[in-house]
């Protein structure tokens, strides 16, 4: 599993390169400033300060790692540049759920892009899973923990 790519987009990409550099430049060297003012305050054992500065340094260094590891094994995509009339990653969705009637939009993202609350469904949901493939006018039915919800592709977009 570790030598699979990961499907990000270029912004998703932006993200990570983003987070590491701030983790890199600024988190780190707090994080060690810190653990040197701690172990001026003596006593290690009993030092609730370092403990907790300690803890914080390995939380950053496994972040570091994280990422460098998801950037190492990006499959970087520019939704702008796929030209296709099905649904692929990186497409965004104009959906009409056919019970309500209410629109909705969606754009299929890799895994750490993921945000329902800014509508980007990651590749692998059951949402983005059912759409893949599929053509605008298709009706797609998504087995959701609530029961199946209809949903009928309106337009799809890449931008």
């Amino acid at each position: 599993m570790s030598g699979d790519k990961i499907p990000m987009t270029v912004k998703g990409k932006k993200l990570l390169e983003d987070e590491l550099k701030q983790l890199v430049t600024v988190e780190r060297p707090a994080v060690v400033k810190a653990i040197e003012i701690a172990r001026g305050h003596g006593d290690l054992s009993e030092n609730a300060d370092y403990s907790a500065a300690k803890e914080r340094q390995g939380f950053i260094e496994g972040r570091i790692q994280d990422i460098n590891g998801k950037l190492a094994r990006a499959l970087v995509i520019d939704p702008t540049s796929i030209k296709s009339t099905n649904v692929v990653f990186g497409a965004t969705l104009d959906l009409e759920e056919l019970e309500s009637g209410k629109q909705v939009t969606f754009t299929i993202v890799g895994v750490d892009e993921a945000d329902i609350k800014n509508n980007k469904i990651g590749i692998t949901s059951p949402l983005a899973r059912a759409l893949i493939g599929r053509k605008e006018g298709d009706e797609v039915i998504v087995n959701a923990p609530k029961g199946q919800i209809h949903y009928q592709i309106i337009q799809i977009k890449y931008e």
